[in-house]
Parts: structure tokens; C-alpha cells; sequence
């Protein structure tokens, strides 16, 4: 097993130590920078508002407010004057004015939670807001725009949501351009003992979990997940006797150290079943949802985990290990950070350049010579195990320091686009990535 890796946020200190929440937080490093709006996904207690606070925290927006606004507690009557603020005398009991939220989160971030819970009859208003257009304080005739960036967290499923009429599907593609998954604590079991420890650390430190509390935690479902862990936890510390630095597992709420005995196998089908489908979810976890790894660490084929898969439950897990969806448009942006070498032609002129970073739109790269505005370039390079060089026509679309300059791609055949796009989506996919418009189902 991996070692944890304890990162501090804030009050916060999330505890890692499976390689799917490895990818996770990789890739909350990577959307911190952009400055495109974030779904963040994932069953209530997973771990969502840590995901939201770490993207704050990452990006230029850090020295700024992140200002939270829970949809599901704003009743509808109230959620136009604190989101847009109103002035003195709008309505009655209005004494003085109100900055509303999107005012006060000027130039940080606003963290929309719960949006599955907004009436959508305001989500009409929230979606001109989030797309540009200006609005007022109620009462009020100054123009105001919202600067804030906009980060949404929900635990329900919005694409079941707009099928039933509850949800905007354009609300929900303007707030998607990165999603994000939070997976429950039953898909990543590699984290439970070292949050329990993490926890028991916060109450007892220098108390140690003994090994039939492990094995209970280990068993345990964890409906609630991390916020029922941390709950569970601080119970369990509080009765461990005086001066004993030890929780042992009868120390657990009953539901907990019981679950360790019906987790075990026994001759039922119904249970061998159940232990069957836990080993299967359990190795994908592990491998981080390689299933040919996962086939080769349980010593079947991977032809056998994809039919088990299949006759498992979707919010189980998936055949994906993806906690990320990209949209098209931030799929079209997508970079990946490389080092090649690049031959250059200008205006007859062969020169050698090395990419910083290439996207399907273009690359970034260092060159010693300078390149000048307007004049047209041929690109040529490798990327790694590709059978054909890339050769793309080019124009310089901005420069930087120390020779580093940006080339945006004006013209390349068809079939090596396609396969710039391919090389650039595996590796997406290896982040953890998912194609928003394939479904994974």
C-alpha cells in the first residue's frame, strides 16, 4: 500500500492514500489554473466541499473570498436578494443595503452547493448571471457583473434531473466544463484506516487502531462515508477507557465492529456473490481501474471482470476509473506537458525548438530564435510511440520570456489530427478523464 499523503487546507488535512484520489487531486491542480467553472460530483459526506477548497486554494483567485452558498437552505423567495443583494427600502424590513454574495465573492471563487436542490425557476435567472449578462440589486439601478469564478457541488444526478424536468440542461453544460467525481469511501478502501487514523489523532494522540478495529472499518459499507468515518471515530475515542491508548474494535458503534462478522463468506450463493463482486470492486480499486491489471491480481481474464462489471450496479462502479469529465471545449484545450524536439521552418529558415506543452489547438515551446507575427510556419514532431511524425502549418500566437513562445495550428491533415486527438485523449484517460460526450454507462 501506498503511503498516505496528508496535504493541510485550510482547517482541513485530506488523507490519500488510494491512487483513484492520487488522480483526484491531480487533477484539481490542474483545473485550479483555468479559471472555467467546476462541477464537483459525489455522494453526500465524500469529500466534495475538501475538493472545492483545494481548487480555491490552488488557484489565482487564492488571496480572495471563497464565498459558500447552500442552494438546498435558500428558499426561493430568498435566494434573488442574497445571491444579486438589494438596497435599502426594496421591500419591507429592507433598513439598509445588502451586498449579495456575488458581490462579496468579487474576484475570488463562489461555491454554488447543493445545486441540484435550486428551484428551477430561478435557474433561468442564475444562467444569464453565469453567462455575462449584468444585473441589479433589488431596488437598484447600478449595473453589476459577476467576477467571482463559479464552482457547483451536488450529490444528486443532474442528467437524471434534467430527464425529469428539474434541472436546466444549459445551467448544467455552462457549470460543467470541468467535472469532477468524488468517489464514495467504499471504492477507495485504501483511505479508511489512514482517515480513521487521522481522525483518532485529532482525539487521542499516540492511540492506535488494534487489528479487529481495523478489520470492522475494513467491512463496513460506510453509507455516510468520510463524514460518518469521522463521526464513528470521535465516538469510539470517547470510550476508550483513562489512559488506555488503544481503540479497540468493540469500542466501534455496534453497526461497525458487527458488520466485520457478516462480512464473511460463507456457502450461501447470495453471499459468495457478495464476496465475488467486493474482491472484483476491490482490485479495481487498487489498480486505480486498470482491469487488466486488476484480472491478472485476482488471476482471471479480463474478458471475466468485464462481464462481472456488467452485471453490477452503474453507481457501483463503472468500467471507467474516470473521476474527471472533460466538456468538448475544455477537451479541445486539454495540454499535456512534454518534452520533444520540433523542427521548424520560417521563411526557408530551419530552426530546432523542444515543446513545453501541446494541446489540439497548438503547443507551447522554447526556441532560441525569435519568430515574428504573421509569418507562416511548418511544424513538424513526434510524440511518443506514434507511428508518423505530426506536420501541421502554424502561426505564432504569442511570446514570453526566456524564448518561450505559443504556436497555434492553422492547417493539418485530417488523419494526423485525428491522431494528435487520440495521443491527447489516452492521456487524458490516464489522468482519469472521461470524454463528456461518450457515455459510460
Amino acid at each position: 500500500m501506498k503511503p498516505a499523503v496528508q496535504m493541510q487546507i485550510a482547517d482541513t488535512a485530506p488523507v490519500v492514500c488510494s491512487e483513484v484520489m492520487r488522480k483526484l487531486f491531480a487533477m484539481v491542480a490542474r483545473v485550479a489554473l483555468n479559471d472555467a467553472s467546476v462541477l464537483v460530483v459525489g455522494e453526500t459526506g465524500s469529500g466534495k466541499e475538501v475538493v472545492v477548497k483545494e481548487i480555491h486554494r490552488l488557484s489565482p483567485r487564492r488571496d480572495k473570498s471563497l464565498v459558500e452558498v447552500n442552494c438546498a437552505a435558500l428558499p426561493e423567495h430568498l435566494m434573488e436578494s442574497e445571491l444579486f443583494g438589494y438596497e435599502k427600502g426594496a421591500f419591507s424590513g429592507a433598513d439598509t443595503a445588502k451586498p449579495g454574495l456575488f458581490e462579496l465573492a468579487d474576484g475570488g471563487t463562489i461555491l454554488l452547493d447543493e445545486i441540484g436542490e435550486m428551484d428551477i425557476k430561478f435557474q433561468a435567472k442564475l444562467l444569464r448571471v453565469l453567462d455575462g449578462c449584468s444585473y441589479y440589486r433589488l431596488g437598484g439601478s447600478r449595473k453589476l457583473d459577476m467576477k467571482a469564478r463559479v464552482i457547483a457541488a451536488t450529490n444528486r444526478d443532474l442528467e437524471e434531473a434534467i430527464r425529469e424536468g428539474k434541472f436546466r440542461k444549459d445551467l448544467y453544460y455552462r457549470l460543467a466544463q470541468f467535472q469532477l467525481h468524488v468517489p464514495p469511501l467504499r471504492q477507495r478502501p485504501e483511505d479508511i484506516i489512514a482517515l480513521a487514523e487521522h481522525f483518532l489523532q485529532q482525539h487521542l494522540p499516540d492511540a492506535a487502531l488494534d487489528d479487529e478495529a481495523k478489520e470492522a472499518l475494513r467491512s463496513y459499507e460506510w453509507p455516510g462515508n468520510v463524514r460518518e468515518l469521522k463521526s464513528a471515530i470521535s465516538k469510539s475515542a470517547m470510550q476508550v477507557k483513562p489512559r488506555a491508548r488503544t481503540v479497540r474494535g468493540c469500542d466501534l458503534p455496534a453497526e461497525i465492529f458487527n458488520s466485520a462478522g457478516i462480512a464473511q463468506p460463507s456457502d450461501s450463493n447470495s453471499n459468495l456473490a457478495e464476496t465475488e463482486k467486493h474482491l472484483i470492486l476491490d482490485a479495481l480499486s487498487r489498480t486505480g481501474g486498470d482491469q487488466e491489471k486488476a484480472a491478472q491480481l485476482l488471476g482471471i481474464s479480463s474478458r471475466t471482470v468485464r462481464r462481472k462489471l456488467g452485471k453490477y450496479k452503474k453507481n457501483e462502479w463503472t468500467s471507467s476509473p474516470a473521476v474527471g469529465v472533460l466538456s468538448p471545449y475544455q477537451k479541445r484545450y486539454f495540454r499535456v506537458n512534454i518534452e520533444l524536439p520540433v523542427q521548424l521552418r520560417a521563411e526557408g529558415r530551419q530552426l530546432e525548438a523542444s515543446t513545453v506543452n501541446i494541446s489540439a489547438g497548438g503547443m507551447a515551446i522554447r526556441i532560441s530564435s525569435p519568430l515574428d507575427h504573421g509569418v507562416p510556419l511548418e511544424v513538424s514532431f513526434c510524440l511518443p510511440d506514434a507511428p508518423d511524425a505530426i506536420e501541421a502549418q502554424a502561426q505564432l500566437a504569442w511570446a514570453g520570456p526566456e524564448g518561450l513562445v505559443g504556436l497555434k495550428f492553422t492547417e493539418i491533415h485530417p488523419a494526423l489530427e485525428r491522431e494528435l486527438h487520440r495521443w491527447l485523449f489516452e492521456r487524458a484517460r490516464a489522468e482519469g478523464w472521461v470524454d463528456a460526450s461518450v457515455p459510460t454507462a
